[in-house]
């Protein structure tokens, strides 16, 4: 009698498949299919380009974490105008086309592509290079209308570059925009012209925009890998500038693995004493434009910054006083408010329960529509300080606030934590939740990912620079510029 043969026995594969999607290839910029998967416990995204190969790229490095935050996904809200029509599908019909799910919450202009500094970390490319471009005022009061009228009602505009403050005419932009009627106008700057040009700081102090400062960390060695020099002392000045004059400040810091991700902390404890700072905003290194070497699985994410916070700082935060923003794919941003008095810091998940409100996917039936539009309009990207001023103001809240910290609207510190996408991690169903967007001088609104990672930002340089711009990827040919005006509504852009 002949043994039985043993069969093979069938094995589990490492990870779990979660979606089917669309990305772009690094190298060619083609879009290609892509499907996200968990392995160990991270998200993954995984994409095969027939003429590359195969990528893989960590999108989220703690996938409990992101699968819980899925509830906070909110509808979105339409534009009032639309700039494109569809036609080859996202992401190639930027913008905003009609399947594009959301409005934009926050609008960035770049007013020149040159900068006083040549920093070695850049997703915009910026610097000394012979394919600039500066905006002249007519072409900003172009993209400020089109922004008018695709909200009606703006409610943040950002100013940057290049470096925005070196633009001969930025005092004038931001002036445009508040006349505009735009609620909330921000300037995005390194902070040296504000630092050692005391008149413009005094200009610039009489305009009372919101300054967006670069500010990655402390320690010489931070300074040297990701600005290509030593600014510590510069980015006192403006600090001490902008206390002194009033303006009111968000630390910026760009965290990279293995540069600066140990400096969280101790940028958190110096905000919340520096009279002039409102926020922080931590952005995870988006590795498009100029960036150092780095393995895509094998850089920081959203999760680990906030897990950062709550390491090195343990007596203020943890994990879960960070909120997804409901506005965007909740992946893409995480907030945390604060009272703040003296050395005390109480974050609201401590008063209230928060997910209560912001949880789109349970079956509560939600007790006062007032609270949960006012959480809503602070878990937002366009949200800057003053914004939790709703809340406090609310009767019904039902907020335990502690009796010592006086004058709350002044006490109120936040924590933004944000993770743009770039060519190694496009997931079109994050890109189509997008409402950031960064104006073009023809007047689209192109979701700020597709921009940075998909070729927009090669060919509007090309357009108004007149000269070919090399793609900042291997093998890629340089975007010719398009010798032709574009026209919107009834103003021309002039683009060359």
């Amino acid at each position: 009698m002949a043994l039985a043969q043993s069969r093979p026995e069938k094995v589990d594969r490492d990870e779990v498949f979660l979606e089917f999607t669309r990305s772009i290839c690094p190298v060619c910029k083609r879009v290609i299919d892509a499907e996200v998967n968990v392995r160990d416990n991270r998200v993954i995204l995984r994409k095969r380009c027939a003429e590359h190969g195969l990528f893989e790229a960590l999108v989220y490095s703690d996938a409990d974490l992101y699968m819980a935050q899925q509830r906070y996904n909110k509808p979105g809200t339409m534009p009032l105008e639309l700039q494109t029509e569809v036609k080859e599908g996202c992401p190639l019909d930027c913008g905003i086309c009609p399947e594009h799910k959301q409005h934009a919450c926050l609008a960035i202009i770049e007013v020149n592509t040159a900068c006083n500094l040549d920093c070695p970390v850049c997703f915009a490319d910026s610097g000394h290079q012979e394919d600039g471009f500066s905006l002249s005022l007519e072409q900003v009061d172009l993209m400020l209308d089109s922004f008018v009228a695709a909200e009606g009602d703006p409610e943040v505009v950002q100013f940057s570059g290049g470096e925005p403050t070196i633009h001969p005419q930025i005092l004038e932009f931001i002036a445009l925009a508040q006349a505009k009627g735009i609620r909330s106008v921000m300037l995005n700057t390194n902070g040296i012209r504000l630092a050692r040009d005391r008149r413009f700081a005094e200009e610039l102090a009489a305009l009372r925009p919101h300054v967006y400062l670069q500010f990655d960390g402390f320690e010489l060695e931070t300074h040297i890998a990701i600005r290509g020099k030593d600014l510590r002392a510069d980015k006192q000045r403006a600090l001490d500038h902008a206390a002194e004059l009033g303006l009111t400040v968000t630390l910026v810091a760009a965290v990279e693995k293995g540069i600066n991700e140990h400096e969280v902390g101790a940028i958190v404890r110096f905000a919340v004493g520096h009279p002039a700072v409102r926020s922080v905003a931590f952005q995870p290194v988006t590795h498009s434009g100029r960036h150092l070497e780095f393995d895509p699985l094998e850089r920081l994410t959203n999760a680990d910054v906030m897990e950062l916070v709550a390491a090195q700082v343990p007596e203020w935060y943890r994990l879960d006083d960070f909120v997804p923003v409901p506005c965007c794919f909740p992946s893409c941003r995480s907030m945390s408010y604060a009272f703040v008095d003296g050395d005390s810091v109480v974050p609201f998940t401590r008063l209230i329960e928060i997910d209560d409100y912001l949880d789109y996917l349970s079956n509560r039936v939600i007790p006062d529509y007032e609270i949960r539009h006012a959480l809503e309009r602070m878990f937002s990207s366009s949200a800057t300080p003053g914004a939790e001023k709703a809340l406090l103001a609310c009767e019904s809240c039902g907020i335990d606030l502690p009796a010592e910290l006086g004058q709350l609207q002044d006490k109120v510190f936040t924590i933004i934590v944000q993770d743009f996408q770039d060519a190694y991690t496009l997931n079109v169903r994050q890109l189509m939740k997008c409402c950031v967007v960064e104006i073009v001088p023809d007047g689209r609104l192109i979701p700020f990912c597709a921009y940075n990672s998909v070729g927009y930002r090669e060919e509007v340089r090309a357009q108004l620079s007149g000269v070919a711009v090399a793609a900042v990827v291997p093998n890629a040919q340089p975007i010719q510029p398009l010798l032709q005006l574009t026209r919107y509504g009834s103003k021309t852009a002039a683009v060359l």
